[in-house]
């Protein structure tokens, strides 16, 4: 993993947990994650002029994180209306590097060497520390977090089979990913929804492009390195969302966040000279 790919890498973790931030403090979950989507499908209908359509090798993957990220926003919603950011977050991010770290060595052939498996195993340890104490939101946590190690697999090998067309890759993913949360939460929350695209646009258009760059510079990130290290280092991201939910929301924090923490850092360290 280059430096340049370690920095930018850690910069989508910090974007992620922006926007996650922003989902916690926006009111209905389901309707902020709507707004974000509608933001990031814009994005990529501006892209789309620009790059080339994805061969049909990638399609099928496409396919199947959009069913994926389905999946994943439901859940997200509702275990932030059951639990802190603080806890909700780390937890559903927690499980996702050993569970891609697996999928990829089955499905790519990717087998980490002993110290990338020491930083992973490190990382994903540290962030299920915090876990206790998640109360009702743990189990919805936790499954979140499974859709998250699938869909990360898909696109990590979808961008890879889109080769020259990774960025059309990308623009037509935002595109489609968009329609189906968008058309939930009109059908559940029609209303608040279009109260929310009125009054609250402003935050909804920067949590969408967060979400965009975040997750655009793990696609492209995926098709260069190894996909358990992107998501290792990716989700360190929980630092991050645990400083804004202590710092900025009032959550409560405790030693053992700290000690958590600190073992994530050292984790993305090891990831970092892991070969």
């Amino acid at each position: 993993m280059t430096t340049t790919l370690f920095v930018l890498v850690l910069f989508s973790a910090v974007l992620h947990a922006g926007w996650n931030a922003l989902v916690k403090v926006g009111g209905d979950a389901l309707v902020r994650l709507a707004t974000i989507n509608l933001t990031v499908a814009l994005l990529g209908l501006l892209a789309l002029p620009f790059v080339p359509l994805p061969p049909p090798t990638s399609w099928p993957y496409i396919g199947a994180s959009l069913a994926l990220h389905i999946a994943y926003y439901v859940l997200l919603a509702r275990g932030y209306q059951l639990g802190d950011l603080s806890l909700v977050y780390p937890v559903a991010r927690g499980l996702a590097p050993l569970w891609v770290t697996l999928g990829a060595w089955f499905s790519a052939g990717e087998r980490p060497d002993a110290l990338g498996f020491a930083a992973i195993a490190l990382l994903s340890l540290s962030v299920l520390t915090l876990a206790r104490g998640a109360g009702r939101g743990l189990p919805v946590a936790l499954a979140c977090g499974l859709t998250i190690a699938a869909y990360s697999v898909a696109d990590g090998l979808g961008s890879r089979a889109a080769g020259e067309a990774l960025y059309g890759y990308i623009a037509w993913l935002f595109v489609l990913d968009a329609l189906p949360v968008t058309l939930l939460a009109a059908a559940r929350r029609r209303g608040l929804f279009l109260q929310t695209l009125r009054r609250g646009w402003h935050a909804g258009l920067l949590a969408g492009v967060c979400c965009a760059l975040a997750y655009g510079i793990v696609i492209w990130a995926m098709a260069q390195a190894p996909l358990g290290y992107v998501s290792a280092l990716r989700e360190t991201s929980v630092v991050f969302a645990a400083w804004i939910g202590t710092r900025l929301l009032g959550e409560p924090f405790a030693g053992r966040r700290l000690l958590s923490a600190a073992g994530i850092v050292g984790g993305a360290l090891l990831l970092h000279f892991a070969g």
